[in-house]
């Protein structure tokens, strides 16, 4: 029995679109391309076979989790065929449920032939072969990738794409003009015109710019449809022309616009490129929606935070178990007031972390029910261990009503809100939940070798024993973003070396040395500004006044913090000096101890070792 759809690629290729088809996956190629991977497929019905067959990016982890490998079977849940250059179609497989493994098919079914969409099927027709009986077995040949020859790069399209949607009952969707639309998924900057149609899920407000080029406005909308989604940005004139025009929730024909890779530092959307629109670029309303999703989520678990980079793009999900007043910090690049509100928010894995809202989502907020609150694109801080911050990008949604929402829910009113927790922000005011997670001891963490290949995070409780107050100052560069040292030229200007210039003026920096301990060993630490100002009560500058007119009140400064116990974020790694190799440690957050919350911990901690819940 053929366990495949047989002669399903023709039909795909030449325009039909049959649900749910299984085909056999006979070999992959990856291609490079840009910051994303993309993998390009060799898939047989066992009557034909196509080359031209690429893996939605979403589906990569797949790949590399072993799942997908060379022979299996899949069932195609979802996929569109487009055209491509020379009259080509390529078909985007946006997913699939693997029904069979390699290993257990052992080899390729049939003796497929490779789908030519120029010839007739009768000019092609494979030769006919009897079927293999039902118990026969597939010898575990070597696949040739002689059909993936030249397929390297990207795909060029030239003309018109073809989209079918993949969902049931959806009609053909077709432009204002009666022509094709094309998936957001298969868009490169080497194509020439095309058209999406896709749902605006967030929207920005208008940002200004000056610098030493001239002044500017801009905004960005995150687009969305059922292949995938991509960031658009207008500047000056198309920031006039479609601002307002551009509504969250709904769905426009977009048609032209500039292509290229995408600045992952602020966008964590799962496209490796974005789109600008420029003067060619045309946005209609599209009336017929119901086939265009409303929103995709990447949730990343709060144990994971942690381990990612600080200023990492993240969706979260988690219940409000807190909120704290709106309060008010002036901006120091124009010197706005701008308006921020805490919350502290919890998901299943017991761990807690604080999460900033600002402007009108800060004065807007209600958590007195304790909300499921889901943020797509917020960003991580290591300010006070670890928490998140929305951006002016980030979308934010109350109780929405997506699967995971329900779930959480769930956990939280059967007994997730009285569970022990982990707090990964620090201790705050008034909120509950353990101390900063991943404890050790000094001698655990060298056992464990912490920072002998790359730079590692822990947290310890210690005490202060001594802090150097020689050389803790040094005079930095004026600029904003730059912290280097100056030299005093000795004529009134200071020089920074890194940005070649000389200022008649400079900025006091912190970099202090501290001897910590616990009750396992001691280490001298390194901090820096914001964790140093934070220790000895005093920014730089005070701590510069006091030293030249009052030596007296300089010193007491570094013996306030003595003998007083903190929860130190520490980043550990190691250097060679003077041919020795040594293990240094920078302070990255501390908070004092509190009594309370590290009883919390410990009593979780024995529980866990002690094998209970």
């Amino acid at each position: 029995m053929n366990q495949l759809t047989s002669g399903v690629i023709a039909d795909i290729i030449e325009g039909g679109h049959p649900d749910n088809p299984l085909v056999q996956i006979l070999s992959m190629k990856r291609i490079p391309s840009g910051s994303q991977e993309r993998w390009r497929l060799l898939v047989s019905d066992s009557q034909w076979s196509c080359s031209f067959a690429m893996l939605a990016t979403q589906l990569n982890n797949k790949v590399s989790s072993g799942e997908i490998t060379n022979n299996c079977i899949v069932r195609l849940d979802r996929y569109v065929c487009n055209m491509i250059q020379d009259n080509k179609k390529v078909l985007i497989i946006l997913d699939l449920t693997i029904t069979k493994s390699g290993e257990e098919v052992g080899g390729k079914i049939g003796e497929p032939v490779l789908y030519d969409a120029n010839k007739t099927r009768a000019q092609q027709q494979p030769v006919a072969k009897p079927p293999p009986s039902q118990n026969q077995t597939y010898a575990n040949k070597p696949i040739s990738n002689n059909n993936m020859a030249g397929s390297g790069g990207s795909l060029h399209q030239n003309g018109p794409g073809q989209r079918n949607f993949a969902s049931t009952g959806a009609s053909q969707a077709r432009t204002p003009s009666g022509g094709n639309v094309n998936p957001i998924a298969s868009l490169t900057p080497y194509q020439n015109r095309w058209t999406i149609c896709a749902r605006v899920t967030n929207k920005s407000n208008i940002r200004t710019w000056s610098n030493s080029r001239g002044e500017g406005k801009l905004f960005s909308v995150d687009l969305l449809d059922e292949s995938g989604e991509i960031r658009a940005t207008g500047f000056n004139e198309q920031c006039d022309k479609f601002y307002d025009m551009m509504e969250i929730n709904k769905v426009f024909f977009i048609t032209s616009a500039t292509l290229k890779t995408a600045n992952k530092q602020y966008s964590n959307l799962n496209n490796e490129y974005e789109m600008s629109f420029n003067r060619t670029t045309e946005v209609t309303s599209c009336h017929e929606s119901s086939a265009i999703p409303t929103m995709q989520f990447s949730f990343v678990s709060f144990d994971q935070l942690e381990t990612l980079d600080k200023d990492s793009i993240v969706d979260v999900i988690g219940v409000c178990k807190e909120t704290l007043d709106m309060s008010s910090v002036t901006q120091r690049s124009t010197g706005r007031e701008l308006k921020k509100r805490d919350l502290q928010l919890l998901d299943s894995t017991n761990r807690e972390v604080r999460l900033t809202l600002w402007g009108s989502q800060a004065e807007t907020f209600d958590g007195s029910a304790q909300p499921i609150v889901a943020v797509k694109g917020a960003k991580v801080s290591d300010f006070n261990g670890c928490s998140l911050s929305t951006l002016s990008t980030s979308c934010f949604q109350l109780n929405p009503d997506i699967r995971e929402a329900h779930m959480l829910k769930g956990w939280f009113d059967n007994g997730g809100n009285t569970a022990d927790t982990i707090n990964l922000s620090g201790q705050k005011g008034g909120m509950g939940g353990g101390g900063p997670g991943n404890f050790k001891m000094f001698a655990e963490a060298q056992m464990e070798k912490l920072g002998t290949t790359k730079p590692d995070y822990y947290w310890v409780t210690a005490g202060v024993l001594l802090i150097k107050k020689e050389n803790c100052l040094y005079p930095a560069c004026p600029q904003k973003e730059c912290n280097k040292k100056v030299v005093d030229m000795n004529n009134g200007l200071y020089r920074c070396e890194k940005c070649n210039r000389e200022y008649d003026s400079f900025k006091w920096r912190l970099m202090i040395q501290t001897c910590i301990a616990d009750y396992t060993d001691s280490q001298w630490v390194t901090l820096f500004q914001d964790t140093g100002e934070a220790l000895i009560g005093k920014s730089a500058e005070e701590l510069a006044s006091l030293r030249d007119t009052n030596p007296d009140s300089f010193q007491s400064v570094f013996d306030a913090p003595a003998l007083q116990f903190y929860d130190f974020k520490l980043r550990c790694n190691t250097e060679m000096y003077n041919d020795r190799q040594s293990w240094k440690n920078t302070v990255v957050a501390a908070n004092l101890t509190n009594p309370k919350e590290q009883n919390r911990r410990l009593i979780t901690e024995i529980k866990q070792m002690a094998g209970q819940s």
